[in-house]
């Protein structure tokens, strides 16, 4: 999407969108916009409304903010008006921004537009979105100049853009190979450098923990390591580093799972996050340091699959004892996290994943569950994440719940057997994999990467992590 400013409308012809604040249904003031008017008996601004008026052969969309608004508000209204109302737009299309907006309303509402085009239907013939076409341009009606918020709404909604469409792509099609190409095209694209880990490499490098999980699938697992530094280097950058879930599909290995399979094409939803957030950021040229390892496999049936009470390596050089083969997130993560660390050492540590139902079950698909010893970092990613409506709550990880971990045969064991504290016995078991890390922290995103709202008749992604992810290291 391209957009240009203008400062009037003298001898426009096209569409016009323009956001209004909520009056009240008795308001004997019309809202007015140019010479158009419209009674509050029909529209006066309510949240979630929108009104078409034809006048002069253009057509005029009212959209209705309500009272109070804030950053995911109006991130979803505009994107439900650039999906809902596609017939409404033609060549010409102008954006009105009104004086109450500040930067960030309008870079949720360039965002919200973009991210309107989506379409879930990646295999069905289909016309592309008006917005999408190589000669659009949307024209900005402002006093303002916000040509830099703009662009940087634009680079925010294509990441995430990306991260939609590899979490809803099918697994046959986003394997562990798919998205190492899709790293490696991005990194020559975006300016970031990416190392991937094949079969052998990973053997040699003794990532045990990750191996088991993959061995079953036919589709090679691949250990992802990108790294990211501004173009213009500065001394003393702050270095951080991410790690996601990239399990393409989970069938559960030989713990099958008995329900919800359908959706596992989902449990890559993490490293999806990680992989827009790296482009996002790269995009930016954000001042920091960034190493991300994204750990790609399938969590097969066959032969060869890892069993319950094995007893296998990891990269750590600690054992583990498998009691349930469907806690595998964990494993690939243990070995992510430590070769991280080992190899690395960055000053923070995220690992977001769609780990457990656990965390679904607490906190439905209203945030998502977050992990963390660290008190500041547990501050500064909760405020970024109200900031822009991507939510967390913390949960504990007290040393009570160790004993859901310790196992007889081994150091540890990869799942307490209970159907208690999932959330938190799984992210205690990620703990011991960060070597008592200062800051490190764990999101839980089971129930907010995948689900439903009403631009799918069916369950899709969200993008969730992208924007947060980035935000916060913005904010560092």
């Amino acid at each position: 999407m391209k957009t240009k400013q203008i400062a009037h409308l003298e001898n426009y012809s096209g569409t016009i969108l323009i956001p209004v604040f909520e009056t009240n249904l008795k308001s004997i003031i019309p809202i007015k916009f140019e010479d158009v008017e419209i009674s509050s008996k029909v529209f006066y601004g309510k949240k979630d409304t929108h009104y078409l008026a034809e006048h002069k052969g253009n057509t005029y969309i009212f959209i209705g903010l309500g009272k109070e608004i804030d950053y995911k508000s109006i991130k979803t209204i505009f994107r439900r008006i650039a999906a809902k109302e596609v017939e409404s737009f033609g060549k010409n299309v102008v954006l009105f921004i009104p004086e109450q907006f500040n930067p960030e309303l309008v870079e949720a509402t360039i965002s919200g537009l973009l991210l309107g085009t989506y379409d879930l239907g990646h295999y069905k013939i289909k016309e592309k979105h008006p917005f999408l076409g190589d000669h659009f341009e949307l024209e900005i009606l402002s006093n303002n100049d916000y040509s830099i918020t703009i662009n940087k709404a634009i680079k925010i909604a294509r990441a995430q853009l990306e991260t939609l469409g590899l979490v809803d792509l099918p697994p046959n099609k986003v394997t562990p190979k798919y998205l190492a190409n899709w790293a490696v095209d991005k990194g020559a694209k975006y300016g970031f450098e990416v190392e991937v880990l094949g079969l052998e490499a990973c053997q040699i490098q003794g990532l045990g923990a990750f191996l088991a999980v993959g061995k079953a699938s036919q589709n090679e697992p691949q250990f992802i390591i990108m790294k990211y530094e501004p173009k213009e280097s500065a001394n003393n950058l702050k270095h951080v580093g991410f790690v996601g879930k990239g399990i393409t599909f989970d069938t559960g290995g030989l713990n099958i799972k008995t329900s919800g399979m359908l959706q596992m094409k989902s449990d890559m939803a993490g490293g999806a996050a990680v992989f827009g957030a790296i482009q996002l950021i790269a995009d930016l040229q954000l001042p920091i340091k960034l190493t991300a390892i994204v750990p790609c496999a399938e969590n097969s049936v066959d032969n060869k699959s890892f069993l319950p009470s094995d007893v296998i390596s990891s990269y750590s050089g600690n054992t583990i004892e498998i009691i349930d083969t469907d806690a595998e997130g964990r494993l690939i993560l243990a070995d992510g996290l430590s070769y991280l660390i080992k190899n690395f050492d960055p000053e923070y540590i995220i690992d977001i994943a769609t780990l457990t139902g656990s965390s679904m079950g607490t906190f439905g698909d209203e945030c998502a569950a977050l992990f963390t010893n660290n008190e500041a970092v547990s501050k500064k990613i909760q405020e970024t994440g109200d900031a822009i409506g991507e939510r967390l709550w913390p949960l504990p990880l007290w040393d009570a719940y160790k004993q859901d971990i310790e196992s007889d045969i081994a150091d540890v064991k990869n799942y307490s057997g209970k159907p208690l504290a999932g959330a938190i016995s799984a992210a205690k078991f990620l703990e011991y994999f960060t070597q008592n890390h200062s800051a490190w922290a764990h999101l839980d995103i089971a129930g907010v990467a995948f689900g439903d709202d009403e631009f799918a008749k069916s369950k899709h992604a969200t993008a969730y992590g992208v924007h947060l992810l980035t935000k916060f290291i913005e904010q560092l």
